[in-house]
């Protein structure tokens, strides 16, 4: 609501302005907290800008030589949608009586995850010389949110930001030239649960069904097995006071962590800012809903950000888990730096590499995209951001700019049985399989109907692999790279890029 008078004796909440000898008076419009004075808006996208004022408000938003009128709804919210844009700025952002300055227009990019995304560049610029080298100089187009806040800052000198999200931005800016901004929501040790929509797992089919397979068959024999434990608890604590009492098995599509907390504290409020894509960075804690497992409750939650944010498929880009344990094609590439040296076959055989194939396995998800980590640092905490960065930065120029180049290694396609002999075709071979690191390939290992696997003899065959073995005559089942620490395993392509952990069987 506008109003115009000569004189007015009275205390509103508003701003006041002086033009031309009259008082004009705005009721309070309050824009969503993410917009702010250093901001990036996306480019080549509508602009939604939105917030909160009186209802019936007459809402102002003025932008590059645009402006926006609306009124507010009955309870108070309002949105207008500026017109796509190229990239530029600086421009003053004008909302109501509220002026935004020193606002860009670039690529915006939504990070979000656990401490791999929020730990900052300072504290691990000192194992990272590419990163200190950045932090050393100022990218006055880099700009960077911590949450909703609104708390855009400039990339500075000396200041201190989330090392990846940082890292991806620098590298971002480097190759499009253009501003970019990055709004971050992450907390360190977080379960996918919290960064769960609750809704989202009912409106999958896929998380639905296990549920359902789950309450007929699993948790029955749980159950019964409960019973049984507690019965003999509590004979044992009649007589001695010293057991703890079994905890009875979760109900199926019960969550051990607050479903959405972090969703609606971090992500919620940022909803339906324009965005490019989303870079994520989480898994070492996966989701405790019974009935599912990570890529089921992955895939309902990509979905649900999509539909929330309303942008179509956004290209969602995610940090591969465990970071680290294979050999890299180059030790000497910064992005390698630090990387696990290449090692002997050992003679126990391999563990698991059920986490890092769930992670392959996303790739199902459509526009989803992997950063491959075999052949990065390794750790709980990788120490070279940098190099997370740029290879995170290289799957954003083919997944939302239009790239043509490879950016996985060998993935596993199909196998067949031939005689005594299993051969193995590959997608992403890109120039060609090649063998890293000695004559010999090595990594991978049949099975027969025993299940019990021995290493395998590899030859590379145009674009297959074929693997036999002297113990195994009638091979049935194969894995390659199959552990958590497999820097043994040396099949790449020949753009420099390692083959990804597989398994033919389900044993």
């Amino acid at each position: 609501m506008r109003q115009s008078m000569k004189f007015a004796c009275c205390v509103l909440t508003g701003a006041w302005m002086i033009l031309g000898g009259t008082f004009n008076l705005y009721a309070e419009v309050k824009p969503a907290s993410i917009f702010a004075s250093h901001m990036v808006l996306q480019r080549g996208k509508p602009v939604p800008v939105w917030g909160t004022a009186s209802g019936g408000e007459q809402v102002v938003v003025s932008f590059n030589g645009q402006e926006k009128m609306t009124k507010a709804e009955p309870s108070g919210a309002w949105m207008v949608k500026l017109d796509p844009m190229k990239e530029g700025g600086p421009f003053t952002l004008k909302i109501g009586g509220l002026a935004f300055e020193d606002v860009l227009i670039g690529e915006v990019w939504l990070g979000a995850g656990q401490s791999n995304m929020a730990i900052g560049s300072t504290g691990v610029a000192k194992n990272d010389p590419v990163l200190a080298e950045w932090l050393n100089n100022s990218f006055p187009e880099i700009r960077i949110a911590w949450g909703a806040k609104g708390d855009w800052r400039v990339a500075k000198t000396g200041a201190s930001f989330p090392a990846l999200p940082y890292a991806f931005a620098v590298n971002l800016r480097k190759q499009l030239n253009v501003p970019v901004g990055i709004v971050v929501g992450a907390v360190p040790g977080s379960s996918t649960d919290f960064w769960l929509m609750p809704q989202a797992v009912q409106a999958d089919e896929a998380c639905r069904a296990a549920i359902r397979t789950y309450a007929e068959s699993l948790y029955p024999r749980l159950q019964k097995e409960y019973q049984a434990r507690l019965k003999k608890w509590e004979a044992e604590d009649a007589a001695a006071h010293t057991t703890k009492k079994p905890e009875p098995p979760l109900e199926p599509g019960a969550a051990t962590h607050p479903v959405g907390k972090f969703f609606e504290a971090h992500i919620r409020p940022v909803i339906p800012f324009a965005i490019r894509g989303v870079l994520w960075d989480q898994g070492e804690n996966g989701p405790s809903i019974t009935g599912t497992d990570r890529c089921m409750v992955m895939r309902a939650l990509i979905t649900s950000w999509r539909r929330e944010f309303g942008q179509g498929d956004l290209p969602w880009i995610y940090v591969q888990k465990p970071s680290g344990g294979g050999c890299a094609w180059d030790p000497a590439n910064p992005m390698n730096r630090l990387a696990t040296p290449f090692s002997p076959l050992p003679e126990k055989m391999m563990g698991s590499g059920a986490l890092r194939a769930q992670f392959v396995n996303l790739l199902n998800v459509p526009n989803a995209f992997m950063v491959i980590t075999s052949d990065l640092s390794p750790g709980l905490h990788p120490p070279n951001k940098s190099g997370y960065g740029c290879r995170a930065a290289e799957i954003a120029m083919v997944a939302a700019y239009g790239r043509k180049a490879e950016i996985y290694g060998p993935l596993y396609a199909s196998h067949k049985i031939e005689g005594g002999r299993m051969r193995i075709t590959f997608t992403h071979i890109g120039k060609g399989l090649a063998i890293r690191h000695g004559a010999q390939l090595q990594g991978f290992a049949v099975a027969g109907e025993n299940r019990r696997f021995v290493w395998a003899d590899a030859v590379i065959e145009g674009e297959t692999v074929l693997l036999s073995s002297p113990s195994v005559p009638n091979p049935v089942a194969a894995r390659y790279a199959w552990d958590e620490k497999c820097a043994w395993a040396n099949l790449f392509n020949q753009d420099g890029l390692p083959a990804q952990t597989f398994r033919t069987d389900s044993w």
